[in-house]
């Protein structure tokens, strides 16, 4: 900067005395308030310190023991929802074999001629019954009151035994895969009882041995009372289930044959006509791999879980846990049936906390003193509900929700607490001793730098003042000397650059002026000359998308074809977002075969509306060159489009579903939006369209992945097509139509003519819409069955 200014002695009214005596004075003020407001604070935030960690800790402790909790129920349930996919799959076979009676004859012959074991009974005079011999998969055993005079089984009961014999293939594979069970079994219904349980075991000896008096008394009634009549009642209304499911539950109880407790899984089979019992599956898992979950519960040091039935009874808990909630055990030898079950209650317990836990809901994080060795020992407990599930005990099914408990020592829970806080208030002392030094040595490195810096600072801005006091008087020429890189440096370079630019548009305003002038006119020329083009553009482009539109309506069926078809009602409504439309639909007819075909072209516009009559031309020559296989029809109409979508370079593709119609049958193919098809007795069916085929146009060659399904199709039957643009519109909120507002307004409908039927689905879904924009094409066919 200038020298003379350098040298510029401090004066008691100038800017540099002004700024030591202010900012000097501001900052050494601070330091001293600041730094005593500190020490008092330090003190002040190490007691909310501790106060906010240990709530901290506290909270990050329940939420620990809520997330451990939370795991456990999880692979609680995991567990039992495997055991009930494997049940229900077992189920799943033997439900089909019952529907289907020729099949179910034909297996259990064929079974019968390859495992003759399976079927062939041996009498055992000393317990009345007959029992197939080692060797088989399974063991099937008839009980006394269901052989004839010569001891062997009745007709009825030995077609039971032949078509039973099915577990033999299922069984073995479930066993092995999936959740570990300790059997599979089939139960027959109440009048033909008949036991197939795989593996093979000596199942009626054991029965004889614990159970006295079974071979005489009817199986279901003597071990399972009153969960036969539930099923009954299932049949005949299923609201009538306690919980939305069909698998059973037992309570834990001891097995006959292994001697360990276990809970038993059974799906229900049902009547061909779904109004009567037919039988059950079933399942069994030892109560050891509930408890093993459990008993693995490990939180803190001595933490434990224990898992509970409804009614507080706790079937699964390690012994440190058993101990510390006082519960005490007890076999009732007397419990339902012939059944043996475990008594181990909460409600028993010799805790009154424990005793006192409200059972009937979810409480989260519960505070609990529990006695040991004569005091008061504070604890967290958290109990939580597993999914409902049907639960037969005796009696009626009912509903259950097991409890799954985790409990720990607040202690064990808190020791990292007590550490937090000693290690709070040595950080505290440090603090305190590191601040005051550190206001030491800020007031005298203050005091340094506010004199340093006011000379330096000073300086810079006294050189701009007397260099802009020379601009002032019209001295352009002046520029100051920049003698550091920091912000007044930066400054003096700024002004020096400004000095120049005022030099060099005083001296050349008039030229700046004219250059200016020119080229705003010969921008306003190029605009003119481009508003101009762009004008002749539009009226092009809405030429061509007029004559787009035009074709694309034009090869839309007419009404008076969809009127040619005396067994159907054809009735269909299509409307673009833009212009042109990207939705194809069509109706062929070839003789006595009709051909219905509805598609979306991804986008929508121009390119979409020319891959649409593609779509159209190929569909209508295929059809009239006699392609019948629907397979074919959609292998060979991809391969053109293929070709051409290469060839025009168009990067579009189209989902696309056709109905094959000759009179009798109707076969679906292709992928497309689910079909809706409402039945005359007001049912409602969902087709997913996903697996019989692939989006057009993305592959050469698709005959792989194209699949058919057949629809059945009678008297009064509807059936609707749609395109996304159906259940993706949206209303003003946001809110999508969806496709169960389709079913809704289909199923309202379904009595009504075709025409009805689709122009009332369109008012409500324009009703919906209301105001918004219609984003995509809509389109829409209904095809009703005279």
């Amino acid at each position: 900067m200038d020298e003379r200014s350098s040298k510029r002695p401090a004066r008691l009214g100038s800017f540099r005395a002004k700024f030591i005596l202010v900012v000097g004075g501001a900052v050494l003020f601070d330091l001293l308030v600041s730094g005593g407001l500190a020490l008092w604070n330090v003190q002040r935030l190490s007691r909310d310190a501790t106060l906010e960690v240990g709530q901290g800790l506290e909270a990050a402790s329940q939420e620990y023991i809520r997330t451990y909790a939370d795991s456990t129920a999880a692979q609680v349930s995991l567990l039992l929802r495997q055991v009930h996919s494997d049940v229900g799959t077992l189920a799943g076979v033997l439900q089909a074999q019952i529907d289907d009676p020729e099949r179910n004859s034909d297996v259990g012959a064929a079974i019968a001629r390859t495992s003759p074991g399976s079927v062939s009974l041996v009498y055992d005079e000393k317990g009345k019954w007959s029992q197939n011999l080692p060797g088989s998969a399974s063991v099937v055993s008839v009980w006394g009151y269901l052989l004839g005079p010569d001891h062997r089984p009745k007709p009825d009961i030995q077609r039971d035994l032949e078509t039973s014999a099915v577990l033999d293939i299922v069984a073995p594979s479930l066993l092995q895969h999936g959740a570990s069970k300790l059997q599979m079994y089939y139960i027959g219904p109440k009048e033909r009882p008949i036991f197939r349980t795989a593996p093979y075991t000596d199942q009626a000896q054991t029965f004889d041995r614990l159970y006295s008096g079974h071979n005489e008394a009817d199986f279901w009634d003597f071990f399972f009372p009153g969960l036969y009549e539930s099923w009954q009642n299932w049949a005949k209304d299923t609201k009538t289930r306690p919980v939305a499911d069909d698998i059973t539950q037992t309570a834990p109880y001891t097995d006959a044959i292994t001697g360990k407790l276990i809970v038993s899984f059974f799906h229900p089979l049902w009547t061909a006509d779904r109004q009567d019992v037919a039988g059950t599956a079933g399942a069994d898992i030892t109560l050891d791999q509930l408890a093993q979950i459990v008993e693995n519960v490990k939180v803190a040091q001595s933490g434990f879980g224990f898992l509970a039935m409804s009614d507080g009874n706790v079937v699964a808990i390690n012994s440190t846990g058993e101990k510390t909630l006082g519960l005490r055990s007890a076999s009732d030898a007397s419990g339902a049936g012939a059944l043996t079950g475990l008594e181990r209650s909460l409600k028993g317990s010799s805790q009154p906390a424990i005793a006192k836990l409200a059972l009937d809901r979810e409480q989260g994080i519960q505070h609990l003193l529990l006695q040991q060795d004569g005091n008061e020992v504070p604890y967290i407990a958290i109990v939580k509900k597993l999914p409902a599930t049907n639960l037969w005990v005796s009696g009626p099914v009912r509903q259950e929700a097991m409890l799954l408990g985790v409990v720990v020592p607040e202690r064990e829970i808190q020791a990292s607490l007590y550490a937090a806080q000693a290690k709070i208030s040595e950080a505290t002392n440090r603090i305190v001793l590191y601040q005051i030094l550190a206001i030491l040595m800020s007031l005298l490195v203050v005091a340094i730098a506010v004199i340093a810096a006011s000379k330096r600072i000073t300086s810079g801005i006294s050189a701009l003042a007397d260099a802009a006091r020379r601009i002032q008087a019209k001295d352009y020429s002046v520029r100051v000397a920049i003698t550091s890189r920091d912000e007044v440096g930066e400054a003096g370079e700024a002004f020096n650059r400004m000095a120049e630019q005022i030099s060099y548009h005083t001296e050349n305003l008039e030229q700046l002026v004219e250059e200016r002038t020119a080229q705003i006119e010969d921008a306003k020329e190029e605009i003119s000359t481009l508003n101009a083009q762009l004008q002749r553009e539009n009226r092009r482009l809405g030429t061509e998308l007029a004559v787009a539109e035009r074709i694309q309506l034009m090869v839309l069926p007419l009404h008076q074809e969809l009127e040619e078809f005396q067994a159907l009602e054809i009735a269909a409504y299509m409307r673009p977002a833009e212009e042109v439309g990207g939705d194809y639909y069509d109706v062929l007819k070839n003789g006595s075969r009709l051909k219905i075909g509805i598609g979306d072209v991804t986008g929508h516009g121009l390119e979409s509306g020319v891959l649409m009559l593609m779509v159209q031309s190929v569909a209508r020559a295929l059809q009239e060159a006699g392609n019948t296989d629907a397979v074919k029809f959609l292998t060979d109409l991809n391969s053109a489009l293929f070709k051409n979508i290469v060839r025009t370079k168009i990067d579009k593709h189209l989902t696309l579903a056709f109905l094959d119609y000759d009179g009798k049958e109707m076969i679906l193919s292709g992928q497309h939006e689910e079909v809706v098809v409402v039945r005359a007795n007001g049912e409602v069916e969902r087709i997913d369209t996903m697996d019989l085929g692939i989006p057009i146009g993305l592959e050469a060659d698709i005959s792989a992945f194209i699949k058919t399904r057949e629809i059945s199709f009678e008297t009064g039957d509807l059936i609707l097509l749609h395109t996304d643009g159906v259940t993706e519109a949206e209303n003003d909120a946001g809110e999508l139509f969806g496709i169960e507002r389709l079913c809704r307004e289909a199923l309202r409908l379904k009595d009504q003519s075709a025409e009805k039927v689709v122009a009332g689905i369109i008012a409500t879904l324009m009703l919906f819409i209301g105001s918004q924009k219609i984003y995509d094409d809509i389109t829409l066919l209904a095809v009703r069955h005279r």
